[in-house]
């Protein structure tokens, strides 16, 4: 009985299956409390709003919190289920250790502190560790975990980018500094200092509170604008093949998936022995259909991706319509 709660529970706040109304449920109450508590947490740093509203940010952070805590108790219980987690000492120490194990915690974290001291003033300050709450709806969010599956997936090459501009600031502000450091010693006093104007400069923010005068500093925060503007839209430019690649495999995945699916249809004998009708093998026949060209499209975008112009034969995409054209008649006996 209790394994078998245990099992029911993990299925609510881990798979979050849309098709279980408890999962849904549960994802639904945990996402209102997000943003409800991040907008209370916003709103209550307001002069205005802290004073009329005290009592009921302090209530929202109240309940926020005790459900929140619930659910990380639950959480901790539970994970053993997972057989990655299945040990019940190390394997909830290994599931504690997990980013998200870990951002639940932090994010809890404030209120009882808060509790236990309310008169030291380092906890003010930890209570920002509540807008960790934000990075929960990873767990809820489809497209926040697209961004985490791209995140990883390029971290290699943003890494390499990352580093990049980080051997180009050095070398920048060091320049910068001897060039600069006499006329301005106290803007270019240190390359820390000239650190700040390169990387006000790499991003092509300008706030103008530090700026060269000599006529080579001039020349040098040019050419740096200049490389900040092309090396910060790298980062841009994976991310966003990132994603497209991201959705062309789900894009493949849910076309196989739905082949599949069509490729299990038979024609299925009546009672009377007679055969399916063709009214009724329509939608399989139209989901077919839609999926194999789904399919031929995607291969014909691909080849036409790696040969560029060299792919443009209407005889091609002519054979490929009149293979599908075959094959369907074949597949459901037309």
């Amino acid at each position: 009985m209790r394994t078998q709660l245990k099992k029911i529970i993990y299925e609510i706040l881990e798979i979050s299956s849309s098709t279980n109304l408890y999962s849904l449920a549960d994802d639904i109450i945990i996402q209102f409390l997000i943003v409800l508590n991040i907008t209370a947490f916003i709103a209550s740093t307001s002069p205005v709003f802290s004073i009329e509203y005290k009592k009921i940010f302090e209530d929202i952070e109240i309940v926020s919190s005790l459900v929140f805590s619930l659910e990380y108790i639950l959480r901790m219980w539970v994970c053993t289920v997972d057989s990655k987690y299945s040990h019940p000492f190390w394997g909830r120490i290994k599931y504690a250790l997990t980013p998200l194990s870990i951002i639940d915690f932090v994010s809890i974290l404030p209120f009882y502190l808060l509790l236990l001291f309310p008169k030291l003033s380092f906890v003010y300050l930890i209570s920002l560790l509540r807008l960790l709450r934000l990075i929960k709806i990873s767990r809820y969010s489809e497209s926040v975990r697209t961004l985490g599956i791209v995140l990883d997936a390029k971290k290699e090459e943003l890494f390499a980018t990352a580093f990049a501009v980080f051997i180009l600031l050095i070398f920048a502000s060091s320049l910068m500094y001897f060039v600069e450091s006499s006329a301005q010693p106290q803007s270019f006093g240190s390359i820390p200092d000239a650190m700040w104007w390169g990387v006000v400069t790499l991003t092509t923010v300008g706030y103008g509170d530090i700026y060269p005068i000599t006529p080579i500093g001039r020349f040098l925060g040019s050419m740096l604008a200049f490389l900040g503007i092309g090396i910060f839209a790298l980062p841009a430019g994976i991310i966003s093949s990132g994603f497209s690649e991201e959705v062309q495999k789900r894009k493949q995945q849910k076309i196989t998936e739905n082949l599949e699916q069509s490729a299990n249809f038979k024609s299925v004998e009546m009672p009377g022995g007679s055969e399916v009708s063709f009214e009724q093998k329509l939608p399989a026949i139209a989901l077919n259909i839609e999926n194999s060209s789904a399919l031929m499209k995607l291969c014909v975008d691909r080849t036409k991706q790696n040969l560029g112009t060299a792919f443009e034969s209407e005889e091609i995409i002519r054979d490929l319509a009149v293979h599908l054209y075959n094959e369907t008649c074949r597949k459901f006996e037309l």
